[in-house]
């Protein structure tokens, strides 16, 4: 339930982890250290895409563009992906909290991101993957690239230059549709929010995908509309403490979505209605550029998202 890259612009983007073994040249190698923990690795793919990997943080990521450029972009992602894990870890106590000061250039990314949605409850941890995905397709800009972008489980990072466009299948409907972004369009993000998603969720979305500026703003978005899409009260939804599924989760004791029994038609129309409208607003404050939302085989799209060139 993540947006992809699809061909004809680039080759599909799927998260790292079911790309099997990466037999592509590595850029640094990788190995444990010392005093234990995760190493980070950097493979370019045989079929030319950039695999950065450190412990949970899964990226693909591709720049278009001559061959030395592309290379010279790669080597800069690498290194910028080298201190990401570690930068997060310094942080990450004040990271998931709502309201502490953050120093680092991703953290301070990610703060900013979910700062719009106060005074509800959100941390800085909801615009991670985005942010990281900002942070690597930043590094991949520069001379002789044209296009690049960076996936990081779902959450996508873009850069284009003038005249210059990615299109993305939205997977959650099966790949069948597709948005094209261009560079006119000011969008340079794209996550995917859901319970049915790698992360927790307040609400009942089988996903919500979100285009906007930064993959950061998007990924912040994401949770936010997949918490509004709900039924509170409804038999059928199933919750337990967000702790109690993993302990050291930013959400506490709060309940989390974890299962979802099959809907009627008004039922699943309140609750897509319920998130449309908070995507809206959120539409209208210029947060993010549009939306889709999805839940048991119905959809939702805001009016940005309409407007977005499908093919």
């Amino acid at each position: 339930m993540r947006a992809r890259l699809q061909r004809p612009v680039s080759a599909l983007a799927v998260p790292a982890n079911r790309l099997g073994r990466a037999s592509g040249g590595s850029i640094f190698e990788k190995s444990k250290p010392a005093g234990g923990g995760w190493a980070a690795a950097a493979v370019v793919l045989p079929e030319g895409r950039l695999h950065l990997q450190q412990g949970p943080i899964d990226i693909v990521a591709e720049a278009f563009g001559p061959a030395e450029a592309v290379t010279a972009a790669y080597s800069r992602a690498a290194r910028r992906f080298a201190t990401v894990l570690e930068e997060l870890v310094a942080e990450l106590p004040a990271l998931r909290s709502e309201d502490q000061a953050l120093q680092g250039e991703i953290a301070a990314a990610m703060a900013a991101a979910v700062a719009p949605y106060r005074p509800a409850f959100i941390t800085p941890m909801a615009a991670v993957a985005g942010a990281v995905a900002d942070r690597v397709v930043a590094a991949l800009a520069g001379p002789g690239i044209a296009r690049a972008y960076a996936n990081n489980g779902g959450d996508i990072a873009l850069w284009l230059t003038p005249d210059t466009t990615l299109t993305a299948a939205l997977a959650v409907t099966g790949g069948l549709d597709r948005v094209t972004i261009r560079a006119g369009d000011g969008v340079r993000g794209i996550a995917t929010s859901g319970w049915r998603g790698r992360s927790f969720s307040l609400g009942i979305a089988d996903a919500v995908t979100v285009l906007a500026p930064t993959a950061a703003m998007a990924d912040a978005a994401a949770t936010m509309i997949a918490n509004a899409v709900d039924l509170p009260g409804h038999d059928g939804i199933r919750r337990r403490p967000a702790r109690d599924c993993q302990a050291d989760s930013d959400l506490g004791d709060r309940l989390v979505t974890v299962a979802v029994a099959p809907l009627t038609a008004p039922d699943r129309a309140c609750a897509l209605d319920r998130g449309l409208a908070a995507a809206e607003t959120f539409l209208a404050r210029g947060l993010i550029a549009g939306a889709a939302l999805y839940l048991q085989g119905e959809a939702r799209l805001t009016r940005g998202m309409k407007e977005v060139r499908h093919d």
